[in-house]
């Protein structure tokens, strides 16, 4: 089965080249597209796509409220990437915060777009780590940092939990934290899903962000 995705972008140009590139790929189908975030949900629900990659900067709806609005009312949602002009954006952390799954340039090269969908599709592994964690530095701080510090503390990750948070915040994937740790990557694979679990995050992104606002890991 091929990887779907739904574009949503406000310049037809933007959809368009996005469009070339992943349909240039045998394994990736663009499935829809639509010009605001209003558009999103229904879009989604009808198209039941993998991945969408979405504007964070629109008209009616931007890519935070759209985002929010998909994860509030669709079963089983999609991943959501972000896509931007500039990657330090306030927007872009937002949209991080409300629970996209990563975001992509919109002067990324043709193979950096692919393998972005891809990454954030398998959810194995942080999307651009580094870039993450500028934006932690730079809004983090002000943004819910009481909020994630209770729950990091209600957590109570063991200290192998910890230590797998601390990898996946360097943005290592689930086979380079085996490789790390000599263990399974299945053995990786659950203590992912229960630092998850503990933590109320969607996905390794939410936690990262989390373990950053809370001071558990250093942006610096």
């Amino acid at each position: 089965m091929p990887l779907t995705v739904l574009l949503v972008d406000d310049e037809p140009l933007v959809r368009a080249g996005l469009r070339a590139v992943l349909e240039a790929q045998p394994d990736i189908e663009v499935v829809g597209e639509a010009a605001d975030g209003a558009a999103v949900t229904p879009l989604v629900r009808r198209l039941r796509p993998d991945v969408v990659a979405m504007d964070v900067r629109m008209p009616l709806m931007d890519g935070i409220e759209a985002t929010r609005a998909v994860l509030r009312t669709v079963p089983d949602p999609p991943k959501i990437v972000v896509v931007t002009t500039f990657e330090n954006d306030e927007y872009v952390y937002g949209a991080l915060r409300a629970g996209a799954d990563g975001f992509l340039l919109k002067r990324a090269r043709p193979a950096e777009i692919v393998q972005a969908v891809r990454l954030v599709a398998e959810g194995d592994s942080l999307l651009f780590p580094a870039a993450v964690r500028r934006l932690a530095a730079s809004y983090g701080e002000h943004r819910g940092a009481s909020a994630a510090r209770a729950v990091m503390a209600r957590a109570a990750l063991t200290g192998r939990e910890e230590e797998v948070l601390r990898l996946m915040a360097g943005g290592l994937s689930n086979a380079e934290i085996a490789a790390r740790l000599v263990v399974g990557t299945e053995t990786v694979k659950s203590h992912v899903s229960s630092v998850l679990a503990k933590l109320g995050a969607r996905d390794r992104t939410q936690a990262v962000i989390a373990a950053y606002e809370s001071g558990f890991v250093s942006p610096g």
